[in-house]
């Protein structure tokens, strides 16, 4: 009766072993997992590839797409427009909602804001979060690129991705950085003339390209956001005016030509203003190479 019993046991074992392996073979390859990357906002650590991505930052959702990690992305925000294919939802990354967000089941949510202690809500419930703030440089922007790509399974895209970004961006700033005197630009966020000065993100592209960025002079707070008056728009003369919400409030060259006093200002007269679509001058993802192009062409038809 022992010898039988043991028999069985050793027979019921060896079935449980052979399933389990079976089960094991069948599970997907998680090949580098876990992971972890240094954010400004603290250290992640994602133990498995993730399967179930909500996206709450509309630049983090184009570079998720451009690295290949777009059929893991289960949601996206109300802001997230580019690509078309992304599953917007209703969900806000300015206001959000944690209930709403975590009845996608995610097993990771991608953030740009963190408000009202949105990240330490969702670690509560079980939810491994990114936060990634806007870059403060290009170097930045490639970093938070190849952190995405590390946390899903998509390093080499993202690698290559960074690769090519930087090499078309090279390029460009190559062929039309000026050798000679430098010529002035103006960026508008908004009608009532909010810019950005060459401390931001975004001042630094015109930096690079050897441009003089009107706003720089009238930061006193140092916000890196300052606002204008149109008299001192029209006393600086740009020689490029770029429009950043053509979107949001319709801007246009008309619009600005018809601004009282703007005629005098030499970017109108000489029709050097860019409309640049409000997403591709306020994210710093994949589409900074967009943005470069946009300047490029701006810039090749003033100094033509």
């Amino acid at each position: 009766m022992h010898r039988l019993i043991a028999s069985l046991i050793a027979v019921t074992l060896a079935v449980v072993a052979l399933v389990a392996s079976g089960a094991s073979a069948q599970r997907p390859a998680q090949s580098g997992f876990p992971v972890t990357i240094v954010t400004p906002a603290g250290r992640v650590t994602v133990e498995r590839k993730p399967q179930r991505i909500v996206s709450l930052s509309p630049t983090a959702t184009e570079t998720l797409f451009a690295i290949g990690a777009g059929p893991q992305v289960i949601a996206v925000d109300d802001q997230s427009d580019y690509p078309k294919s992304a599953p917007r939802t209703s969900l806000s990354g300015f206001t959000p909602n944690v209930e709403a967000i975590a009845s996608y089941r995610p097993d990771l949510v991608v953030i740009a804001y963190d408000p009202k202690g949105l990240s330490s809500a969702l670690r509560r419930l079980g939810i491994t979060v990114v936060h990634h703030d806007g870059a403060k440089s290009a170097a930045g922007a490639y970093q938070q690129i190849r952190q995405l790509g590390k946390i899903t399974g998509n390093e080499a895209r993202a690698t290559r991705l960074v690769a090519r970004m930087k090499a078309r961006i090279a390029a460009i700033v190559k062929a039309h950085r000026p050798t000679g005197s430098r010529l002035s630009v103006y960026h508008e966020l908004s009608p009532d003339l909010y810019s950005a000065t060459s401390k931001t993100f975004i001042g630094q592209v015109y930096s690079s390209l050897g441009l003089r960025n009107i706003a720089d002079a009238a930061d006193a707070t140092g916000s890196g956001y300052p606002q204008l008056s149109s008299e001192y728009v029209v006393a600086a003369n740009p020689d490029l005016i770029v429009l950043a919400d053509t979107v949001c409030c319709g801007q246009k060259p008309s619009t600005v030509a018809a601004r009282p006093g703007w005629d005098r200002i030499s970017a109108v007269r000489t029709g050097s203003i860019v409309r640049v679509h409000d997403s591709i001058a306020s994210r710093w993802g994949p589409r900074l190479v967009d943005f470069y192009r946009a300047l490029a062409s701006a810039l090749g038809r003033l100094r033509s």
